[in-house]
């Protein structure tokens, strides 16, 4: 199987690469992430799924697209549901398009690794966008895996994120602390 595999940043990589080779499955990385922000997040993250799938002999398409303008206007009257009604649309859009065109045979995204994403509704979009398309949609629910693939990214030394990659995701990590300041009077909104 000829498989794309939309990837997020090389740490979500980790697990779904190791588990993908365990099936069989040499998978093809595919970077296209205009909602990472800002611009040397996106940076770090991309140069770091380089190195490491470099380091492990796996393939990498990069298709660059630093999009905040893109992405703010598409999110800008929904933020709350940003994530499938934009996001994962848009990132999965990308690589089913390249993957018809390229003669893959199946895609499927890192994305499927973290327990802080929307799976039930981007394993929609996947399947939506897979009928659409022709392309298979290979699912596997890689989040039984994530906490192997952070610690050997840890191991590794690979630049672990701090949020999703969108302004509203970095905002999202702070919520905590922002109520615990509002409470105390020490910022207002």
């Amino acid at each position: 199987m000829k498989l794309l595999m939309h990837t997020c940043c090389a740490p979500c990589s980790v697990y779904c690469i190791d588990s993908l080779r365990k099936e069989g499955i040499e998978p093809t990385v595919f970077w296209f992430n205009p909602n990472i922000h800002p611009y040397i997040e996106y940076k770090t993250r991309r140069d770091c799924l380089k190195d490491y799938i470099k380091s492990v002999g796996v393939r990498g398409i990069f298709v660059e697209k630093y999009g905040l303008d893109e992405f703010c206007k598409n999110v800008v009257n929904d933020i709350p549901n940003r994530c499938a009604k934009y996001c994962y649309r848009a990132r999965i859009s990308q690589t089913v398009k390249y993957a018809k065109e390229h003669g893959y045979d199946a895609f499927t995204t890192t994305l499927l690794v973290s327990p802080y994403q929307k799976h039930d509704e981007l394993k929609e979009v996947c399947e939506e966008l897979a009928e659409i398309s022709g392309i298979k949609f290979l699912y596997r629910d890689f989040r039984v895996g994530f906490r192997e693939g952070q610690n050997k990214a840890r191991e590794l030394g690979l630049y672990m994120q701090k949020y999703c990659g969108c302004v509203f995701s970095e905002e999202d990590r702070y919520k905590k602390q922002i109520l615990k300041d509002l409470e105390k009077g020490v910022i207002e909104l």
